[in-house]
């Protein structure tokens, strides 16, 4: 499991660990990192010419600390002292004593022709975006051969991953002691770059602010058939999905929760034909989700229209519940907050805007705010689609985050592939929040197989699963 903590947790174990050693000795472990960080990126440190963008506060001592390590291995460092007057005494001496310079004008033409650019301007503690000095040296870092962000890219809010202004962007971050959650969500973690975790010591509490899960993690969770599993005791879903106008969203609701690791799956809707004749072993039935027969989950809403019975009837059901798509817009909030059994809740940034009463785009721009009020809204727990996944469980704890997605799952009923595989998973016995992290992984792995760099349709990706699945498998 990856792990993110906040600005306050990391403050307090930082605080705790340095009344513990010598003094200086924590930021030296950090530099330390950060500069054998810089080499690898760099390749060959002697004769690379390194700019560093130094402010007032530790980050700023950091670089410095880092860029004297570089100069002693002949690496031409210049650092550009936002605060001149409140830059870090004992890394500026470090750096000076290094053979390191202080760049007094051509700061943005240097920076522009810079082998690497390390990034020291804001702390973990900063808020909004750079302030206007900055700016012009952060655009300047664009046309640098790289750039290495201390902690986190300046201009990121570290607890949240939003960005409020201009920010800096950066092909590497090193983050010292544990990540930060506004380095695994987006939009911040598109101005990250690659993540590198240096370990400085810190002993942490046991639960983090975001938490993403890994191969290990994901396997741990798959519900693997034992030798005494029938198609009954690996669970059954039920789908009611699909409507006169849209039939593809059952075949494709239908194709993720087959390839979902449920036993069997149950197909209530006006859509039975066409999902026969696509998948001959679904269980299809016209007689509505009450009468439909036994399920462990139901999915409801994928291309269901307007067709507020059939939602209706599957909340009333004493089994968990995924809604998605138009189910959304159908459920009642008071109906699904009074539900005993779990429900899992599938929008991606529009609809999430709608049910929330706000705008598509503050939604994408505070994501991590957005997925957990709407959880506390619900009483349920929320997958919120995007570029990076957001899972927030209906009793509040840390927020699983999943970056296995690629553009290419921006594709026409995708989505519906989801809800098919996380209700799969519910069927056969995960929990609302692991369900909905473990499928959104083999999802976004899904994608990639898929895709492998080209353009594909959502019934690729539902048969990619099984790919996904068997990778995570055999490396988890």
């Amino acid at each position: 499991m990856r792990n993110a903590y906040g600005v306050e947790t990391v403050r307090a174990a930082e605080r705790e660990l340095m009344a513990r050693l010598p003094q200086g000795a924590l930021m030296q472990r950090a530099a330390a990192g950060l500069a054998a960080a810089c080499a690898d990126l760099l390749g060959r440190v002697y004769g690379a010419r390194v700019v560093l963008l130094v402010g007032s506060g530790d980050n700023g001592g950091d670089a410095l600390y880092a860029g004297a390590r570089l100069a002693r291995r002949g690496a031409g460092v210049s650092a550009v002292l936002l605060a001149p007057g409140r830059a870090h005494p004992g890394g500026l001496a470090a750096l000076l004593a290094a053979g390191g310079v202080v760049l007094q004008e051509d700061a943005e033409d240097t920076v522009r022709r810079a082998d690497l650019v390390v990034d020291g301007i804001v702390g973990i503690g900063g808020r909004g975006g750079l302030r206007d000095g900055a700016v012009p040296l952060a655009e300047a870092a664009r046309e640098a051969r790289a750039v290495v962000a201390v902690d986190l890219p300046s201009g990121v809010d570290a607890d949240t991953g939003e960005v409020r202004g201009a920010a800096v962007r950066a092909d590497l971050t090193v983050t010292f002691g544990t990540h930060k959650p506004g380095l695994l969500v987006d939009p911040g973690r598109e101005y990250a770059g690659s993540v590198r975790l240096v370990d400085i010591g810190l002993a942490l509490p046991g639960e983090p602010e975001v938490e993403a899960l890994q191969h290990a993690d994901v396997a741990a969770l798959l519900p693997v058939p034992g030798a005494e599993s029938d198609k009954y005791r690996r669970g059954v879903v039920g789908v009611a999905a699909g409507s006169d106008r849209y039939p593809g969203a059952a075949v494709l609701a239908v194709a993720g929760a087959l390839r979902g690791g449920a036993g069997a799956v149950r197909y209530v809707g006006p859509a039975g034909g066409a999902v026969l004749a696509r998948f001959p072993e679904t269980l299809v039935s016209d007689r509505g989700p009450a009468k439909a027969g036994r399920v462990q989950a139901w999915v409801v809403g994928p291309g269901a229209g307007d067709d507020a019975q059939v939602v209706e009837e599957v909340l009333a059901a004493e089994v968990p519940v995924l809604i998605d798509a138009d189910g959304l817009r159908l459920a009642p909030r008071d109906v699904v907050r009074e539900r005993s059994a779990p429900t899992l809740l599938t929008p991606h940034a529009g609809e999430a805007a709608r049910l929330l009463g706000t705008g598509r785009e503050e939604v994408e721009a505070a994501r991590l705010s957005a997925v957990r009020e709407l959880a506390g809204l619900y009483g349920a727990t929320v997958l919120l689609k995007g570029s990076t996944t957001l899972v927030a469980g209906a009793g509040g704890g840390a927020v699983r985050v999943n970056a296995t997605g690629t553009p290419w799952l921006a594709t026409a009923g995708s989505g519906d592939v989801l809800s098919g595989l996380a209700g799969s998973l519910m069927a056969a016995g995960l929990e609302a929040l692991d369900a909905g992290s473990v499928g959104a992984y083999l999802h976004g792995l899904a994608g990639r197989f898929a895709a492998d760099g080209a353009p594909v349709g959502a019934h690729d990706v539902a048969e990619a699963i099984r790919y996904a699945w068997r990778d995570v498998v055999r490396t988890g």
